[in-house]
């Protein structure tokens, strides 16, 4: 059994031990005693401060003048003096010189120091013991935690990226400025990827984190995202795990760029290849069309004895292929120009009515070939803009040649002009395939040649509609197409500006065209062209007419003796009998001798006025014919036949 002799303790062997740092002070606050731990905390011996003022024996930083360290811990110790209460300061700042102090040089340093009273058995203060605690790492680094935190704060400033902080596993953002771009937080909180990432890449980028996230790697990724404005957007997004000393993820720090505009004009551009290839490869096509059959007509002519009508014939596909390939030329070279602002319109007050006669006319014998159905509804008053006309009919030819290679063979074709106070609006119209609802945006665009069948069979550049589109945007209107989608058809709006009819026009003509479509007449069209013919019909037959067409001048003479027309429109430059023999021979038959004969004709010289006057025509028009003058004379007809009718009674 031992036995324990107690025995005081030994403070001056305590406080000489102890691990803190402490200093004995007088009340003259002079250093009467030190222990090894202040001593090594502030890097001197016993010598250089025992016996010393202590703001002499540790003095202040002459290189910080602003440093108020020897004034807070002065105040502090004379607040112990004045109430004998122990005073603690949270934090100091007061740097300690290195060595002696007289080098000038100090060290930067913080403490959280306490000054404790000592009393006598009097209660007298007699010492003050200051115990100061070294708190410099401490300090230093939630200064450069706070300093981190102030240039990360600049950097998000000055940046127009989206800046943001991840917790370890993605799970909580921290407070994120979306700068208008992204949805914004406010405060620490949870992250939920569907917020910010479209349904349809939701498992891509999950899986993107997962894998940053496993491999403690980069996350780099571009991808879409939901915009704060509602719309789907691009981002470059780019986030960089913090580790910690156990090389753990303590957060990641990312930035998200705005690459929507990037992206967009990557995929027009991608688009825009695309269709450029698609339209290199039809051109190709196209142009090996007419010259299959030309080659092998030029083999064909090699050939000896060839019979004039397989001359002929040969000649003929020769002379319509040439013409089919300097149209594809044609297209080509306009598309240039107008890309290029070099077409120079030949503006003049125009009817439109006569710009789709000559448009119908161009196209009749592509509708005839495919059966088609083509109507055409006129008004009866003027429908005058400002325009050239060639360039217009080019608009509506270019339509109606749409129409009749995307409309089914047997298909109908609607064109319709309608007139508002200010507006004249060409429609055409068609029941044939349709446009998707997808190519709809597109489909004026330069090199769009969508696959709107399954075959390429209805030919052209994928051109034509971007021409169009030019043309009508210099002629300050606008065009418009419709569908209900694939199957449905489609409907193509040209808009033009509307003049005033010109001054020769007057209400009373106007009303004398109203009156044609009112009271129609028994009229014979008669013209080699079967195309031409069939044209000036349907044209006629719109304006309320019964036309009769006749492609052989004798075949017309027979038939003029038992349908008695009103009207004769003869072309002159008829095979076996021409138009002006057609006509002496109409006036000396009963049947035809007081109908109106109008010479409908490519010549147009005074002496080929003469000609026909001398024949017995009462009117000339040459081709292409204006077809307002010729409505208002047919009106003019009408309204008097229908006055006779009236005065004579039934």
């Amino acid at each position: 059994m031992r036995t324990f002799i107690q025995t005081a303790p030994d403070f001056t062997a305590i406080f000489a031990a102890t691990a803190s740092g402490y200093l004995i002070l007088d009340t003259a606050l002079m250093i009467v005693d030190v222990n090894g731990a202040y001593l090594e905390l502030t890097r001197r011996n016993r010598e250089s401060v025992l016996g010393r003022y202590l703001f002499d024996a540790f003095p202040a930083n002459p290189l910080e003048p602003e440093a108020d360290g020897v004034k807070t811990l002065h105040e502090s110790l004379e607040r112990v003096l004045q109430t004998g209460v122990a005073d603690r300061l949270a934090v100091l700042k007061y740097d300690i010189p290195t060595g002696t102090g007289d080098d000038g040089a100090f060290e930067e340093r913080y403490w959280s120091p306490i000054n404790t009273p000592v009393f006598d058995d009097q209660r007298r203060l007699t010492h003050i013991i200051h115990h100061a605690v070294d708190i410099t790492e401490q300090v230093l680094s939630e200064n450069a935690l706070r300093e981190s935190e102030r240039r990360f704060r600049a950097l998000t400033n000055a940046t127009t990226d989206v800046i943001y902080r991840m917790s370890p596993n993605w799970t909580h953002m921290h407070q994120l400025d979306g700068r208008g771009f992204l949805k914004d937080t406010t405060a620490f909180s949870e992250y939920r990827l569907a917020d910010y990432v479209p349904p349809e890449d939701l498992e891509f980028v999950r899986t993107a984190i997962e894998r940053a996230v496993r491999n403690k790697s980069t996350f780099e990724l571009e991808h879409r995202v939901l915009r704060t404005d509602g719309n789907r957007g691009w981002t470059y997004s780019k986030a960089v795990p913090i580790l910690d000393a156990g090389g753990e993820i303590r957060e990641w720090i990312g930035s998200a760029s705005d690459i929507t505009v990037r992206k967009l004009a990557e995929e027009q551009l991608t688009s825009a290849s695309r269709r450029k290839d698609e339209f290199l490869a039809m051109l190709a096509h196209e142009l090996r069309n007419p010259l299959a059959p030309i080659s092998a007509a030029a083999d064909l002519l090699q050939l000896a004895k060839l019979d004039d009508p397989r001359i002929r014939q040969t000649s003929e596909i020769i002379a319509r292929q040439v013409r089919h390939m300097t149209g594809l030329v044609d297209d080509l070279l306009d598309v240039s120009r107008v890309t290029r602002g070099l077409i120079t319109l030949q503006r003049k007050a125009l009817d439109v009515k006569r710009v789709v006669s000559d448009a119908v006319e161009q196209v009749g014998s592509l509708i005839e070939a495919r059966r088609h159905r083509l109507t055409v509804h006129l008004p009866p008053e003027s429908a005058c803009v400002s325009g050239d006309a060639e360039r217009l009919v080019q608009v509506i030819t270019n339509l109606l040649n749409n129409a009749a290679r995307y409309t089914p063979e047997g298909g109908t074709i609607d064109l319709r002009v309608d007139l508002s106070s200010d507006i004249v609006a060409i429609v055409v119209k068609d029941n044939g395939i349709g446009i998707a609802p997808d190519f709809l945006t597109g489909v004026f665009d330069m090199f769009s040649q969508a696959q709107r069948t399954a075959d390429r069979s209805q030919g052209g550049l994928g051109i034509g509609l971007a021409l169009v589109k030019s043309l009508v945007e210099l002629h300050q209107g606008s065009v418009a197409v419709h569908s209900g989608g694939l199957g449905e058809g489609s409907e193509f709006t040209v808009q033009l500006p509307r003049l005033a009819a010109p001054g020769n026009r007057t209400p009373q003509a106007e009303n004398r065209m109203e009156q044609a479509g009112a009271a129609g007449l028994r009229l014979m069209v008669v013209d080699d062209n079967v195309d031409a013919a069939s044209m000036l019909a349907m044209f006629l037959e719109a304006a309320g007419h019964r036309v009769i067409v006749e492609n052989d001048s004798r075949c017309a003479l027979q038939r003029a003796c038992t349908d008695c027309p009103d009207v004769f429109l003869l072309d002159i430059g008829l095979p076996d009998m021409d138009g002006n023999e057609l006509a002496r021979r109409l006036r000396a038959q009963p049947g035809s001798a007081s109908s109106m004969l109008i010479a409908v004709t490519g010549y147009g010289l005074e002496q080929d006025r003469k000609n026909t006057a001398a024949a017995g025509f009462d009117h000339h028009f040459v081709k292409p014919v204006d077809m307002a003058k010729l409505t208002v004379l047919l009106g003019e007809l009408a309204a008097s036949k229908a006055g006779r009718a009236m005065r004579d009674g039934p």
